[in-house]
């Protein structure tokens, strides 16, 4: 996705995982903290190197990839 500029995945870091702009920080991390009730401004405040914007396109990311269906490939 285009707007998601900056969720990256890089095999050399956090094993491929999404991450957000190429740090080991997972989208997982991020949505965990949200799930859990951490706002915006707490998880800035426990991780000064991120932005707000990266909190934001971390859930895009996994709304995203919540919706998407994978199905298996049938022999045929």
């Amino acid at each position: 996705m285009k707007q998601l500029n900056r969720i990256t995945a890089d095999p050399a870091v956090m094993g491929g995982k999404p991450c957000v702009r190429g740090q080991r920080v997972t989208v997982g991390m991020i949505t965990g903290l949200v799930a859990s009730g951490k706002s915006t401004p707490q998880i800035l405040a426990l991780y000064p190197y991120l932005e707000a914007e990266d909190i934001t396109q971390a859930l895009r990311y996994a709304a995203w990839r919540a919706e998407e269906i994978e199905l298996p490939i049938t022999a045929a």
